[in-house]
């Protein structure tokens, strides 16, 4: 990835602890969703396409954004990523109790992958997810909100990108050929 996509991906992180730092949560929360939206867009315009990961954040994080400033409670900003993170493990983790790897379904399109990846990478991330939603819920209740802001910017999104670079030798390991990828599709 070319450090200008970097930072437009991060762009909206940074917004968020900038904007904290000098106009409080809701005004936070509310610059993150407006450039989030704005990545998104931009992502259409350079791709043609938007992906449904991506989406689905930048709609829930609007959605949250709105019921917070409607009610004046920073609360929903904060609950958003245990809800979020939480909702994906319970998709991720009970595709696997009904044999069902999920992360095909997010991603299918961008990567051929064998079955036995796929599960794993749909357990690895569902655990993953569960780990940052109960991580959110401790932090959140039992530190500063400030301190709440530094451990979403500094540590819980650093975190998934180095959990994401950790997954690349699995991802690389587990593709297949075009050849096997139409006769994969077949089978399942």
């Amino acid at each position: 990835m070319k450090l200008g996509a970097f930072f437009i991906e991060i762009l909206p992180l940074l917004a968020f602890f900038a904007g904290y730092q000098y106009f409080g949560l809701l005004m936070a929360a509310a610059l993150s969703a407006i450039l989030g939206a704005g990545v998104l867009l931009l992502a259409r315009w350079r791709d043609g396409r938007i992906a449904a990961f991506p989406l689905f954040s930048v709609v829930m994080s609007g959605l949250f954004t709105a019921i917070a400033w409607g009610l004046d409670d920073g609360i929903f900003i904060k609950v958003q990523p245990t809800i979020f993170n939480g909702l994906f493990a319970a998709v991720l983790l009970g595709g696997l109790v009904m044999r069902r790897a999920m992360m095909r379904q997010f991603f299918g399109a961008q990567f051929s992958l064998t079955d036995a990846t796929w599960f794993t990478l749909s357990f690895r991330w569902g655990c993953f997810f569960l780990l940052l939603a109960i991580a959110n819920e401790c932090v959140w209740r039992l530190f500063t909100e400030a301190e709440w802001v530094t451990y979403k910017t500094f540590i819980a999104a650093p975190a998934s990108g180095a959990f994401m670079l950790a997954q690349l030798p699995l991802t690389l390991r587990g593709r297949i050929n075009s050849a096997d990828n139409s006769a994969d599709k077949s089978d399942g």
